[in-house]
């Protein structure tokens, strides 16, 4: 197993979680096969989907290293104890529950609690997140929020989630976004289901490059340390 640090810094240096929210599980490892193809790290496969324990387990098992396994939707110790048990590296929570952190941190599993509000959002961090998911990022101003959060509080790692588009995605990398977390402008079931896997495999690209270069034009603006 991974040691922790290199989940995180894994899925840091990609920026961008696919959030594999299909109809089925087998809808599932197809897709997650086009992202791997395409060059996409790590996948989240949220509990809500069919067979989700299953899933993880064939990609965690049999699947290419290269692949971060992650699930999604975890609410309670149970559920914790059931995705690390199928192979899941990190957990992603809509919510913040302390036993799943918890049990995470004594685990050695990367913990993605959910949270919105800067109370909520310390609360987590000071739990033991290693990186708080913020839903549902759009609804409540989407980069500009993120921004405002990450001035008082420059040292919490944030995750938008919900609504993240490769159209805004450089501007929550620009407010200070570990990661973002996306769904369905990633994954596009209508062309998984026709064949199109290319346009999935440019969908991903566009991601990954728009996080590069997102990334790159922050660092050249940051102000340099006295």
């Amino acid at each position: 197993m991974l040691a922790k640090n290199e989940i995180l810094e894994r899925i840091r240096a990609d920026g961008v979680v696919p959030i594999l929210r299909t109809p089925t599980a087998n809808d599932a490892l197809e897709m997650a096969e086009a992202l791997r193809h395409a060059g996409m790290r790590s996948i989240e496969i949220p509990l809500t989907v069919p067979g989700a324990l299953e899933a993880i387990t064939e990609l965690a098992g049999s699947w290419s290293p290269d692949l971060l396994v992650g699930a999604g939707s975890v609410l309670q110790i149970d559920q914790a104890m059931a995705v690390a048990k199928a192979g899941a590296t990190f957990l992603v929570m809509p919510v913040f529950d302390a036993a799943v952190v918890a049990y995470c941190r004594a685990n050695g599993l990367a913990c993605f609690p959910g949270a919105l509000t800067a109370n909520e959002i310390y609360t987590a961090w000071r739990a033991g997140a290693d990186v708080v998911k913020v839903f549902p990022a759009s609804a409540v101003g989407g980069p500009q929020y993120i921004k405002a959060i990450k001035a008082p509080l420059p040292h919490i790692e944030l995750m938008p989630t919900g609504g993240v588009t490769v159209e805004n995605a450089a501007d929550f990398i620009a407010a200070g976004a570990f990661a973002l977390g996306v769904g369905g402008d990633l994954t596009d079931m209508t062309a998984l289901r026709s064949g199109r896997r290319d346009v999935i495999a440019a969908r991903a690209s566009a991601f990954l490059q728009t996080v590069r270069e997102a990334r790159a034009q922050r660092a050249s603006t940051a102000i340099a340390p006295y």
